[in-house]
């Protein structure tokens, strides 16, 4: 992604802890689902790779219009358990977001999945990215709109 800029960059907590650092890095002026970006967690805590499976399959079902058929719940959680691994502090993961192509999964600058389901990654990315995402603040930030009042 040569024409990539860090769009912004935030911690994510949960009951005080610091988990991660999320920074977006995506081409100026492009749509956030138009254009390809990179989302990348730095790691500050050890995590094992079926809790972020089951953490991300919960909130791609929190976001989801409707609920998904179990097909599809299974498909994306073994296709996350391909993805990730168990996580220790200073570890990165980085997903690149492909419209319309998918996505790719790297851990510490090792590909370790592609995926060519692009509804999958725009359900994954939208842990983060999408107006109802859980941590707000971050979105925003990430965004690159801390202090605004945009939405959207």
């Amino acid at each position: 992604m040569p024409a990539a800029q860090l769009a912004g960059s935030g911690d994510f907590t949960w009951f005080g802890l610091r988990l991660y650092t999320a920074r977006l890095w995506r081409a100026e002026g492009a749509g956030i689902w138009e254009a390809p970006f990179a989302l990348e967690l730095t790691y500050h805590r050890s995590l094992s790779r079926n809790t972020l499976v089951q953490a991300s399959i919960d909130e791609i079902q929190r976001l989801a219009n409707r609920p998904l058929p179990a097909a599809t719940v299974r498909q994306w959680s073994a296709t996350l358990a391909q993805a990730l691994v168990d996580v220790r502090p200073g570890m990165r993961i980085t997903g690149l977001y492909l419209p319309g192509k998918g996505c790719r999964f790297y851990v510490d600058g090792q590909l370790t999945e592609a995926v060519p389901d692009p509804a999958f990654a725009r359900a994954f990315f939208s842990i983060w990215l999408a107006p109802r995402a859980r941590d707000a603040g971050l979105r925003e930030q990430l965004l690159g709109r801390a202090g605004s009042d945009q939405g959207g």
